[in-house]
């Protein structure tokens, strides 16, 4: 049954402006100063690959995170396990701001990741509330709702970098990060009725959900689909600011595209995902990305080198991606709705490890003799191994069904 909720009332469940405020957050955290990337490295005296770190070492860290925020919020409630990550967000990001080494500012980054119990818990929360093609459908517009925050993210960050030096970005998280603690506080009332019995009970059910093929079908779509925008996270800020000669500013706006994207395709999928359906809506998004992908590598075999050559398709991967991520999502908690939280967290681990490393890949791969293309092929193959696991959920036998 439906849980009702009432905006800043803390007695029913949140009201989608906080899910929205969460998850966006999370969203933030991570990409608001990947255009100060190289003024960083240059201010710390490294090298970009060790400033590269915080990327893809954070999108690494999330994932074990994760790990334990599901098995956490099913044993002691949503509620309380997002105002610690809160916290947890607020001090470390007050030692990032600090920071006068680069091993200090990676350490800090790491603890920033607590922040992803906004994704985690709203998808859980979610799920809570509502069955599974409802679920698909409200995700899509939380995350529409979400990357309106992140979508400004890296111009923000750009304009910040350019005017204030780079550790503004992170005054503007810690900022944020106090204003969103103030209103879960206020507005986030508890969702999981059913809590488990003890924290290790979540992980000796994992087993059960590791032996189901529709929650690896659902995670590896999630984790293909992803690593498509994981890899661009990783490596458009080398190719836009090395390759091409953008400032931080300028390469902040970059980012609007796949944003942009990313938005009009959660809108359809919050429109369209419970008329038809999670498989078709994977389905869909998949074949968009994929022809997304492939755009750039079309131009660039042209002969066009330029920086809307390579930015303004992934609007089209963007989109493709809110089209089918919404659904994989919905997937995953949906396998054992019992174990949305711990499926939420396992899910996401697997998909943010699996993104941390073609994270990690891209910008590994990438050189100015290579140029952009590596990194094109890269977010080309992950989109066509979204496209097999779609094809075997079809196939696979349905638990939640």
């Amino acid at each position: 049954m439906q849980q009702q909720s009432r905006f800043l009332d803390r007695t029913t469940a949140p009201h989608i402006v906080s899910l929205v405020a969460v998850a966006g957050l999370s969203a933030l955290t991570m990409n608001i100063f990947l255009p100060a990337l190289p003024a960083m490295a240059l201010d710390l005296g490294v090298d970009y690959d060790r400033v590269q770190v915080l990327v893809s070492g954070y999108i690494a860290m999330t994932a074990l995170v994760q790990l334990v925020i599901g098995p956490l919020s099913d044993r002691y409630g949503r509620r309380p396990v997002m105002i610690g990550a809160l916290l947890i967000l607020i001090v470390s990001s007050l030692v990032c701001l600090l920071a006068s080494s680069i091993e200090i500012l990676t350490f800090a980054r790491m603890i920033q990741t607590a922040v992803v119990a906004g994704l985690v818990l709203s998808r859980a929360i979610i799920r809570d509330m509502v069955p599974m093609d409802e679920a698909a459908s409200m995700i899509g517009y939380v995350t529409m709702g979400m990357t309106l925050i992140p979508m400004i993210g890296p111009t923000l960050g750009g304009v910040l970098s350019d005017n204030f030096g780079w550790r503004s970005n992170f005054t503007a998280i810690l900022i944020a990060a106090l204003a969103v603690l103030l209103l879960v506080y206020r507005d986030l009332g508890e969702t999981n009725r059913q809590k488990s019995g003890s924290f290790s009970e979540q992980f000796r059910a994992w087993p059960r959900l590791l032996a189901s093929p529709r929650f690896w079908g659902y995670t590896m779509a999630g984790t293909f689909t992803s690593g498509a925008f994981f890899a661009f996270l990783g490596g458009a800020p080398f190719v836009g600011g090395t390759l091409l000669g953008l400032t931080p500013s300028m390469l902040g706006l970059q980012f609007m595209f796949i944003a942009a994207g990313y938005i009009a395709g959660n809108y359809l999928s919050g429109r369209f995902a419970r008329r038809a359906g999670i498989d078709m809506m994977m389905l869909v998004g998949g074949v968009v990305a994929l022809v997304g992908a492939a755009i750039p590598i079309i131009l660039l075999a042209q002969g066009y080198v330029s920086y809307l050559a390579f930015f303004a398709p992934q609007v089209v991967v963007g989109f493709g991606n809110g089209l089918s991520l919404p659904s994989t999502n919905a997937g995953i908690v949906s396998v054992r709705p019992e174990l949305a939280g711990s499926a939420s967290g396992l899910g996401g681990a697997i998909t943010m490890g699996g993104g941390a490393f073609v994270s990690w890949i891209a910008s590994r791969i990438l050189s100015v003799e290579s140029g952009a293309m590596p990194l094109m092929l890269v977010m080309l193959a992950c989109c066509l191994l979204a496209l097999v696991a779609v094809v075997f959920l079809r196939f696979a036998p349905g638990e939640e069904r």
